[in-house]
Formats: C-alpha cells, structure tokens, sequence
C-alpha cells in the first residue's frame, strides 16, 4: 500500500525505541522506502544496525557524518520524504521541535522538510501532565504537526498512567491515513453496514447468517484512507475496525435499522453491505428452553426491508449502494433489485467459488447501475472496496 512513498522515522532517547524496529519492518512488508534518522540517545537504547539491516538504508545519527550519500544529507532526504514520524517523541525532542533548535540531524532533517509530520510522545506520566510540555504540544499543532495521543498503563518506570507510545500498530494506521491514498473523498460523509444481525429466539438461540462483516470494514477503512467521514453500523463482528472510524454497534434488525435511518439524513454516500437477517420470531417469551424445544416449530415473520427504506427517503444528491447475494440468477436478480430499491448501485457479490463470499478475503463483485454493468477481477476485500469507491466518485 506505500510502494513509492519515502517514510522518515526519527528515533530519540526513550525505552519505547525498540518498538520502532517492528515498526520499520511492517513499512518495508508495505513496499515503503524507509530511512530512519537517530539521536546519539537513542543509541543507548537500539542500535544503529538494527535498523540498517531492516530498511537496507544508512542509518543517520551524526549531522557532519562524511561517510554519507547525498550531498547535503539532511536537505536531500529532507526532500524525498512523504511523511516523516518522530516516535518515540522524547520532552526535549518536542521542546527542540517547538522552539526551532536544530542542532542534530534529526532537528535539522525535520525543519528542512515540507512533508506531513507526525510526532509519538513517550514518557513518564509526570513529564506528560507538565504544562510546559502540553504547551510544546500546542505550538507543534500550530504550525501543522500532528501528535499522537500516548496510551495509558504500565510504564517503564513502573508507574501508572498516561505516556506510553501506542502500538506499532496504531503507528501504522497513522501513517497509512496521512499518504496511503490520495484524500478524494476529503469531508464526504459516508454511511456504511456491516456484518450479520441476530434474532432472539429465545435467552439461549438466535437466527442470523454467515456474514464475518470484512467487506463492509474493507470499505469503511478505503474510505476513511480516501479522507471520507465514515460512519460504520455493524453486527456482532470478530473484526477491528481501522483508525478513526465511528463504529455503532447493534444486535437486530430492528436496531440496524433505527440506526441506519436516523444517520442517513447526514449522509452523502450510504453503502449497505451488511447481510440482515430476512427473518424473525414472530413472537419471543423469555422462557426457560425445554427439550423438546429443538424439535418446536417457530413462527416467523419479516424484518424491515433497510435498503427499500433509505431507498424512499434518500435526497437528490445522496449516493445509495446495496449489496446483493444471491445462490442463482444473480445478475438479473440483482438488475431486479436496483430498480426495486430505488437505489444508484448494486454490487452483486458472487459466491460461485470458495474464494468468493462470507469470511474470505478475497472477493468477485459486478457493479450493476442504471448505465452498465461492470465486472470487476477477482481480488482482495480491500481492492474491491477501492474499486467500488472509485466506480462512485468518478460516475455519481
């Protein structure tokens, strides 16, 4: 997802600097090129050939280093950054930052760069709760710095509290938001459902379906990588949903549906990928389950219609995609289905093949509109989402 982006890690004097080891091998894995730039701190903590043997580049510690590839080093790779991330972020590394000292490689690197910075702080809980600091803080966010907020727990110290540098992880999703993908779809509201829902039968059984909800996370996270506002409705899910992202859970149909509606109104694309639950008890007792229960006939009747509804009540310039699943015929069922809806796309997701369909990664969808009929290629969750995010920008 980075190939052709130049990602700066600047590494200074704290006990979290060894993180940043797993955190240059995840951008590598994502076809990143990575520089990572020291203080002579941070030696203390992690050595410089860590992270050349990680990233197959010098690793810089000394601004008057003669053993180096550019001319001038710092304004040259200065220059080719796209991002750079100062993690951990020591007290004095921000002061310096804040107050334009740059007397090392990495202070001078960053100050002759134009490129979006994110900065990690790490420290103990006093140091982070010190004014003096949070002012620090605020001068970086003036002048366009984006800080990450540390975590609560367990410190290296053995203290309790604010400070801890996120995880690797959530470092990564920083960077991912910042220059994995153009920012099209910048302050677009997009509301997207996911997952399966859950029919009480009763305390102990329920009906639902097999959907694992990764399409609708797949395209909640490219849209929120596209610069969009994502607002994600999901079932009962085993799946993280990315950074930044607001999750409401719900159970039923009944509460997908009161969810989905009262958020619509706000919303300038509606994507329903969420596989409801056609049916429901017609009736539940909070009972005590008898044996012979398994063998019981249960009356059922049908949930809200979600799509039909958002169908109905949508504006002019709103922008509604449903999902459509079907064991047969399922191109003309799906053609039947986006007029039926009164919705603008309809991506019929096939499950012709064990690489297609619930749980799997990888998926087959043919994007149905008033106009055409598009068969995109057999490729990952995420890739599909993209597709089909691209498919409505560039044609509603």
């Amino acid at each position: 997802m980075l190939k052709g982006k130049t990602i700066i890690l600047g590494v200074t004097g704290s006990i979290a600097a060894y993180k940043i080891a797993n955190l240059a091998s995840m951008l590598i894995k994502q076809h990143a090129e990575v520089h990572v730039i020291m203080t002579k701190n941070a030696c203390n903590f992690i050595t410089p050939t860590t992270f050349e043997t990680l990233t197959g580049n010098k690793c810089l510690v000394d601004t008057f280093d003669r053993n180096f590839e550019f001319q001038v080093e710092h304004v040259s790779i200065a220059k080719k950054a796209d991002l750079i991330l100062v993690a951990p972020a020591t007290a004095n590394i921000i002061g310096k930052m804040a107050h334009g000292i740059c007397n090392d490689m990495l202070t001078t690197t960053i100050f002759a760069s134009r490129a979006p910075k994110l900065v990690a702080p790490a420290m103990n809980t006093g140091m982070w709760e010190n004014p003096i600091l949070q002012d620090n803080l605020k001068i970086l966010e003036h002048y366009g710095f984006q800080i990450i907020t540390p975590d609560a727990g367990r410190l290296a110290c053995g203290d309790t509290g604010k400070g801890k540098m996120p995880s690797e992880d959530t470092l990564m999703q920083h960077i991912l938001l910042q220059v994995c993908l153009p920012h099209d779809m910048q302050g677009k509201k997009v509301l997207i459902s996911a997952g399966p829902t859950q029919e009480s039968i009763d305390p102990v059984r329920y009906i639902t379906n097999h959907s694992s909800g990764k399409m609708g996370y797949a395209l909640a996270k490219m849209a929120k990588l596209r610069g969009a506002d994502v607002t994600l409705v999901s079932g009962p899910v085993n799946v993280k949903a990315f950074l930044g992202i607001q999750v409401v859970p719900v159970t039923s149909a009944a509460d997908m549906y009161s969810e989905i509606t009262q958020r619509s109104a706000d919303a300038e694309i509606i994507i329903m990928c969420s596989a409801v639950a056609d049916y429901k008890p017609a009736t539940y007792t909070d009972h005590k389950v008898k044996k012979s229960d398994a063998d019981m006939s249960i009356p059922l009747t049908r949930t809200q219609d979600i799509l039909k509804k958002l169908g109905e009540q949508k504006s002019g310039n709103q922008v509604l995609v449903g999902f459509s699943m079907e064991t047969e015929n399922l191109l003309e069922n799906s053609r039947a289905k986006l007029t039926k809806k009164n919705a603008d796309l309809i991506c019929a997701n096939s499950i012709s093949s064990g690489e297609t369909g619930f749980a799997v990664d990888t998926n087959k969808v043919t994007l149905i509109s008033a106009q055409e009929m598009k068969e995109l290629p057999l490729c990952s969750k995420e890739e599909t989402a993209n597709f089909i995010l691209s498919y409505i920008q560039e044609n509603f």
